[in-house]
């Protein structure tokens, strides 16, 4: 077992304080968005020993899964993830014409796909997957502005999913004026201060014109599902679904990968044509992800197709024998709250607090935790674990 030393990255939307609250460091004045546990390039953690710190890569190799921190104080990206052949195509092309990794128009940043899920640590908002048909209607019937009859008339020519990818096609093709967007955000308002709204939409467009004032995502945010997440809960964003974490904090376990493609809420680049064309090979359906349980004190959620998984552990005093956890595997390991102590077949232990992150693997086999706290575990399940997924209604 090895103690991390994890990068952050410091991205305008997130927080001056809860990264590095969680963390038990001082918060300073510049917004730290992520913590970075694994070996992703742009972005790898160091295993520290007596002797020296140095790149994880050196005793895992590369992992194939990462396990990130997240806080967000502001909305982030309108985004979608491609899946693994869109991935593979974009990023050969990019390397075969040339275009530097870190330019502004680069789009893949590796040849991966990016599913992923979050696990909620505070109370965590995201737009997650289109809305039905019949429910975009109801929102864009109550806003009269020519915009929004527009889009109304071409969803009801061409209803279902393609139908509103070919609606966001349209306006990120031809993105409306500030102006146009914001008139259709003023009859959100107005809807509002009737006490009206439709699923907190025309909330979420109000919401996300204070931060990003005509931008055409707030447009797109209207046909977008809105989910609230409690700590403890947990969502599954497979490749090719659109979504937009709004705020709060999260675990967000995934395939090793930076490929995100944008649709709006950002100043960075969007690629609109790429975006549609993993749209159209992802679904609409919204899933919060079913934990099994493990022992007595774990949950696992294990989404998807066995990429990745979660196990989050509770121990207490009333156990002093701890808790065992699944896997005995390539593990990144992190303290959510209290103190623990992990403890390998070797008999060695290593002690963890709140935001302490650590690497395991097959040499040190079945792993205890004791102590008073919570311990959440990433790692690419190989023994058959598996969370439930059931659709959000």
């Amino acid at each position: 077992m090895y103690p991390l030393d994890c990068p952050t990255q410091d991205y305008d939307w997130g927080s001056t304080d809860g990264i590095p609250t969680f963390l038990r460091q001082s918060p300073g004045s510049r917004p730290v968005a992520e913590v970075w546990m694994g070996t992703h390039p742009l972005g790898t953690a160091n295993v520290q020993t007596p002797e020296q710190s140095r790149p994880l890569t050196d005793v895992a190799g590369e992992l194939g899964f990462m396990l990130k921190i997240l806080a967000a104080d502001r909305p982030l990206s309108i985004q979608v993830h491609p899946n693994a052949s869109t991935a593979r195509a974009g990023y050969e092309a990019e390397e075969s014409a040339g275009t530097p990794l870190g330019s502004r128009e680069r789009v893949f940043k590796d040849p991966h796909p990016k599913p992923e899920m979050v696990y909620a640590l505070s109370q965590f908002d995201t737009l997650v997957g289109f809305r039905p048909t019949a429910e975009i209607l109801r929102v864009l019937a109550q806003l009269d502005t020519p915009l929004a009859q527009e889009m109304a008339a071409d969803l009801r020519n061409n209803p279902g999913f393609a139908g509103i990818v070919k609606l966001v096609e349209k306006q990120l093709l031809s993105p409306p004026s500030a102006a146009t967007v914001t008139a259709v955000v003023e009859q959100c308002s107005s809807a509002l201060e009737r006490g009206f709204d439709i699923r907190r939409a025309y909330l979420t467009a109000v919401e996300l014109q204070k931060h990003h004032p005509g931008d055409v995502g707030v447009l797109i945010s209207l046909l977008l599902n809105r989910l609230t997440l409690q700590p403890g809960e947990a969502a599954f964003l497979d490749a090719g679904i659109i979504h937009a974490h709004l705020s709060g904090m999260c675990l967000e376990v995934m395939v090793s990968s930076d490929n995100v493609l944008r649709a709006g809420l950002t100043s960075k680049h969007i690629a609109a044509q790429a975006m549609v064309h993993c749209l159209e090979e992802g679904m609409s359906r919204v899933a919060r992800v079913t934990p099994e349980l493990f022992g007595f004190s774990t949950d696992v959620f294990q989404p998807g197709l066995g990429d990745f998984a979660l196990s989050v552990t509770q121990v207490s005093q009333a156990e002093p024998a701890g808790a065992t956890l699944p896997e005995r595997g390539k593990r990144i390991l992190v303290c959510t709250a209290g103190d623990v102590a992990l403890l390998n077949e070797k008999g060695e232990s290593l002690w963890l607090a709140r935001g302490d992150s650590a690497y395991a693997d097959e040499s040190d086999g079945t792993i205890r935790v004791v102590g008073t706290g919570e311990v959440a575990q990433a790692y690419q399940p190989t023994d058959g674990h598996a969370g439930r997924l059931s659709d959000l209604v």
